[in-house]
Parts: C-alpha cells; structure tokens; sequence
C-alpha cells in the first residue's frame, strides 16, 4: 500500500532552541542529567527496565561507533527520581509572549491566529517517567535520532543534506509502577519546556474542550497483531497527535487535515512489542524488557555465527573455506567471505566469472543450477532485537545479502516501511535497504547441507 507522504524540511517545527542545561553523555537512562525535582521519599529502587528503541537499518551499532545519546539503540528504564508531566489545564491568551512567561512549567502553546494562542498547561506527575527523542543535541533529548541512510557503512555515507526528523521529534512516557506500560505522544519539550505549534500545524478542539494538534511530518506507528511473533501479521500504519489520540493517515505526510479519529477496542497510544514508530526519516522498533528477555541475545547471536564458521563451509567450485568474518574487517572484504546467488540460494567464494553479458555487476549465472541473478556478499545479521526467534540464520534478504533466521526473514518482508517522499516499501531490518523481488528473501544452500 503507497502511503502518500510529501515531506517537509524540519527546521525547527516551530519549537525554541534550548539555552540552559547540562550537556551529559548518557549511554542509557540509569542517571538524569539535569535537575527536575527532589526525589522526596522514593529510596532505593531496584532497577526496573521498561523497554528499548532500536533503530531501523543499523546492524549493532552506528556506522562509526555509538558516541553518547547518539546511539542505535537506547534503553528505557526506571530513573531515581520520576520526570514525568500531566495535563492540569488550558488558558487562551492574546500575545504569545503571555503563553512562554514561566520556563519551570511544562506547556504546550498552540497558535491559532495573531491574535490568540492556546495554552495547555502541565505540571509534575510522580507516577511516570519521560523520555524524549528527536535529531537535536539539547541536553532535554534522552536519544538523539538521525535520518537513516540505507545499507550506510561509514560517517561520511551517514551525513544528509537536508533532515526530515524533528528537533524534538516525540517523548514516550512510562509507568513507574508495574505493568510499566509506554504510551508515545508527537513533539517533544525543548530545553524551556516548550511545545510550540505554529498556525500551519493541524489543530482542533476535542469533545471535552480541549484543544489538541499533529506535528509537521508527523510521528506513525504500527503495532503487529499478535506481537513480534513468527506467526504475527502487520497492523496499519497510525499518527499519533501531541495529546495522546491516534488517527489514520493524513492524504500527505505534512497535510494541514488530520487523517479520521481511531475511535474502535484497543485504540490507544499505548506501545507493546514489535511496535514501530516512523519520525519521518528514521523508523524506531520498540521491545517491551518481558518480551526482548524472550529472544536470542547478542551472545547467543554471536555464537550462531561460530557455530556457523566452525562448521568449514566451502566454496563448491573454489573448494576454499568460508568464513564469516569478524573485528575490524566486519563490513570489509577478504578472500574467505561468503557470497550467494540470491536467485537460487547456491553460496560460493568471491569470484569473477559468471557475470551478465549486459554488464551489470549485479547478475550472475550460477555454476550450479545456471539460473540468473543477483550475487551479493553475505553479512551476518548481529542486531538480535530484529530476530523472532533463536534459530539458525539460514535466510538471507535480496538484494542486500543480510543473513537471519527463516521465520525472521519472511517477519520482516511482510512489514512495509515509511520511504522517501510517498511510499512504503518492505526493508531488511539490519541495513534499511529495500528488498527486491517477491518474496525478496531466499533460502541458502551450503555445500555442506
């Protein structure tokens, strides 16, 4: 299904930049780093996680290493003190100077016309914790999200021109007590504790009065039925408004009229395993902590690819071992790594020969059964919060050459992603690249199988 985007430069979405602060790397949520409030009586807490965001197209880490809150990955999890907010009233005032006065309280202002603005007004909520995420380095975002860039290897290859994703992009908020549920809102608060809605952001007045509003690209999320399950199916794509509320899409990405209201059972802003959550240039997955404790670990994916090694496949017509590597040669080249005719499966060495009479590098015959097609390096996939299940990795993606799990790779082709400026397309998880064909996956055939 297309999904009709027409994507706007974020420049700043009409949010303040921060001026005040504390700029402080943090590899996970375990410590806040800026002043919020006492933490009154709360003691020691047992450390309680709520749930991870990994994103889309990075297979373990970042092109050139994950540096602070700039991450692929980023743990949610209970801080000492809670940060949380919550709605405690609206005002209308006639100069927006009047809606910004008191940087201690959380508000966000709505522009309506030159002459009014609307102000909601939040205040400290002890039971929940929040998070937010965005592209800016402001201390208030807890992880830094850039546009992903497909299949990308170094630094240079990650840097855009212009971004899609919002300074302060969205803030999750989490329960602090047991069942710990997430729930995700569009925006976040700048460094004054702002949200700041100019006149071209969709706007409307809710049933009990209140008013609320979507962002200029919008955040969308999928929740799959049936969880991130083999046997799970994908849901449909929904924005999620700076309230809470959830709605189907907008005819284009940065459309001025709000998609219908989700008004049917189980409706709600609430994230369970396996939701995705697109900011319009880079796709979050979130894993709730019960569910990710279910699937294979780093450790136990590291020793599938031994196992794997171990085993001394070979190249049928070179007869040399192949190995997948590791270290510093992990996205490179050498002699001993494995490549695949992802037309039929058949896993050779690196060769030459072969190759299509038209000369697309692309497209090769296979010594072994003469079918036609593409034949691309295979990279074993490391990131193990894409993985259903804990078995052996003998599927790879077409064309990028990504090797899981069978009951992994045909999850994730099911799956169509946000893409450029009006589309959906389906992506290997570990590199973002789109796959090709139908079913845009192939089984491996080994020698030694």
């Amino acid at each position: 299904m297309a999904l009709a985007v027409k994507r706007q430069k974020s420049k700043s979405d009409g949010l303040s930049p921060s001026e005040d602060g504390f700029d402080v790397d943090r590899n996970s949520c375990n410590e806040p780093d800026r002043p919020r409030r006492s933490s009154k009586q709360h003691g020691r807490l047992k450390r309680v996680v709520y749930g991870e965001l990994i994103v889309l197209g990075y297979n373990g880490s970042l092109p050139g290493g994950d540096d602070g809150r700039h991450r692929s990955k980023f743990v949610l999890e209970r801080r000492p003190s809670p940060n949380g907010v919550k709605v405690i009233g609206q005002r209308d005032c006639v100069k927006p100077s009047e809606a910004l006065k008191d940087k201690a309280t959380h508000s966000i202002a709505m522009t309506l016309s030159r002459d009014k603005t609307v102000v909601i007004d939040y205040d400290e909520d002890e039971a929940t914790d929040m998070f937010q995420i965005g592209r800016s380095p402001d201390p208030v975002i807890d992880f830094i999200v850039l546009d992903t860039v497909a299949d990308c290897k170094s630094v240079k290859q990650s840097v855009i021109q212009q971004s899609t994703v919002s300074r302060y992009a969205c803030r999750i908020v989490c329960d602090r007590d047991p069942p710990y549920t997430a729930r995700i809102y569009a925006a976040g608060f700048d460094g004054h504790n702002r949200i700041v809605l100019g006149e071209n952001a969709p706007k409307w007045k809710k049933k009990d009065g209140m008013m609320d509003a979507l962002t200029t690209n919008g955040i969308v999320f999928l929740r799959p039925q049936g969880g991130f399950e083999p046997s799970s199916q994908p849901g449909l794509w929904k924005e999620v408004s700076v309230a809470g509320d959830t709605f189907m899409l907008r005819k284009s990405r940065s459309d001025r009229d709000r998609g219908k209201p989700c008004t049917g059972p189980g409706e709600s802003n609430i994230l369970t395993d396996g939701c995705l959550i697109d900011l319009c240039g880079a796709t979050l997955l979130w894993r709730s902590s019960i569910s990710r404790s279910q699937t294979p670990s780093d450790s136990q994916v590291h020793a599938l690819k031994q196992q794997l090694n171990e085993a001394r496949p070979q190249c049928p017509v070179g007869l040399n071992t192949l190995q997948f590597p590791s270290g510093s040669i992990l996205n490179g080249e050498y002699d001993g790594n494995p490549y695949a005719y992802l037309k039929c499966g058949h896993v050779h060495g690196h060769h030459s020969w072969g190759r299509d009479d038209g000369g697309d590098r692309m497209r090769r015959t296979c010594p072994l059964c003469r079918q036609v097609g593409p034949y691309a390096q295979l990279r074993f996939g490391l990131e193990s919060s894409f993985y259903v299940d804990t078995d052996k990795q003998t599927y790879s993606f077409v064309p990028c050459g990504h090797v899981a799990s069978e009951n992994t790779v045909k999850y994730w082709s099911r799956i169509s992603i946000p893409h450029g400026p009006d589309e959906q397309l389906v992506k290997c998880p570990f590199c973002a690249y789109p796959v090709m064909g139908d079913p845009g996956y192939v089984k491996l055939l080994w020698d030694n199988q």
